[in-house]
């Protein structure tokens, strides 16, 4: 699978390079020509082509504007960037879609419980700095997305799903009061699902094996399961048995820790009272 993924992700980079060549020589530009009249360096002009780096999107932005192709170079390059994402992401993508069970333990409101509006506040930034006019629609596309892994909640058969939030979780609101209210209010609602489980796990079970990192369990109709860890924006993808197990006892005793399915509800409606009041 990685192979195949890499061997694509190459693919859609070099079809940006060579786009890129295409249209300068189609310019009658050198190389440097171009950089004298961009601004950017004829080295990293060249790596671009060559496919040796992906740029940010507002390089591909300020080319389209030269050569006046509209959103073409961004859109390739779209395409490009979602093809580097880390092989064992896409990988956890594509078993997550397919699980039969589901077993997780979150720092923070996980992306299947999320509402657009909440999901929208926590992608782009809480402040609101980090959305401009360069990534505002990058924004809108993980929204988006997010929102598409949310359906695998609805499909028949339904994955049995276990979540366990840390209370942290849910004592950062986001600045929007409403924002906030309507996520809790979406959790309660969410629990009401035959298929779907929340525990809340209280600052009173003080410190455990998990503390520092997500947890993400997964079980196919057949195999082994896996397991997902993530933490400071890096994600981790295991399948050995005796790490995932050992993964699996952790989650075992954080699940005892935590409050029932029905305090945690009554929790979770303290907590929406509040925001309301």
């Amino acid at each position: 699978m990685d192979e195949q993924v890499d061997a694509e992700g190459q693919s859609r980079r070099a079809a940006l390079g060579r786009t890129l060549r295409l249209l300068r020589e189609k310019a009658g530009k050198s190389l440097g020509q171009l950089s004298e009249e961009t601004a950017y360096d004829k080295s990293y002009l060249y790596r671009l082509e060559t496919g040796e780096r992906l740029s940010k999107r507002a390089v591909m932005e300020d080319l389209d504007r030269y050569h006046g192709t509209d959103d073409l170079l961004v859109r390739l390059w779209r395409d490009a960037r979602k093809e580097v994402i880390k092989d064992k992401y896409k990988a956890f993508m594509e078993l997550e879609a397919t699980a039969r069970v589901m077993w997780l333990f979150q720092l923070r409101v996980p992306g299947l419980l999320q509402t657009e509006d909440y999901a929208r506040a926590v992608l782009s930034g809480l402040s609101g700095a980090q959305t401009t006019a360069g990534n505002g629609s990058e924004v809108e596309e993980q929204v988006a997305l997010r929102l598409e892994r949310q359906e695998l909640l609805y499909r028949d058969p339904a994955p049995s799903v276990r979540v366990i939030l840390d209370e942290g979780a849910l004592r950062r609101a986001v600045p929007d009061p409403k924002v906030w209210a309507d996520q809790l209010s979406h959790l309660l609602d969410a629990v009401e699902l035959p298929n779907v489980a929340l525990q809340v796990l209280p600052y009173t079970a003080g410190v455990h094996d998990l503390m520092n990192s997500d947890l993400i369990l997964l079980w196919q109709r057949v195999g082994d399961p896996v397991a997902y860890v993530e933490g400071n924006g890096i994600g981790v993808l295991i399948d050995d048995p005796d790490k995932v197990l050992a993964y699996r006892l952790s989650y075992d005793l954080v699940r005892d820790a935590a409050l029932t399915p029905v305090e945690s509800t009554a929790f979770i409606k303290r907590l929406l009272e509040e925001c309301r009041s």
